[in-house]
């Protein structure tokens, strides 16, 4: 499970015919991405990977804050792209992306384990095109690999 991670003061995302699916204030939205080995163990250790993520500022100024202390929202994106391989030719292979029968539980799993830590969590709608505006704080994005590759 991949998953970029984007501390924000704003972010929604849309349908391509403008309905608003989610939004989210001060918080972090996840970009994530199912991979065709992952499994719940995947979903357990990003969901406490990113909730306990120290990217946001404390009284002296230094990242040291998670978004469960932030008190932050998180707005979950479903992105196959992430698994895109690009290192031969010039159109992304994703191979190693999740088949959607696959994915979409582990994706709506991982949504509701973030959502059961009390925070409030909105979500895009698996498997659609979708408009996301993401107002990015800082800027701060981190890459996050379940399987540990970077």
């Amino acid at each position: 499970m991949r998953a970029v991670v984007q501390r924000v003061s704003s972010a929604e995302v849309t349908g391509f015919d403008g309905e608003l699916l989610g939004s989210v204030g001060k918080g972090l939205v996840v970009f994530l991405g199912v991979g065709r080995d992952d499994d719940r163990s995947d979903i357990e250790y990003l969901a406490d990977k990113i909730l306990n993520l120290r990217v946001f500022e404390d009284e002296h100024g230094r990242m040291n804050r998670s978004v469960l202390e932030e008190g932050g929202g998180l707005l979950v994106v479903s992105q196959f792209t992430l698994y895109g391989d690009c290192r031969k030719g010039r159109r992304p292979s994703f191979s190693e992306a999740a088949p959607p029968e696959v994915a979409r539980p582990l994706y709506e799993d991982f949504v509701e384990r973030v959502r059961g830590t009390g925070i409030g969590v909105a979500s895009g709608r698996f498997q659609a095109m979708m408009n996301v505006r993401v107002v990015n704080s800082g800027p701060v994005t981190i890459l996050i690999d379940s399987k540990r590759r970077f």
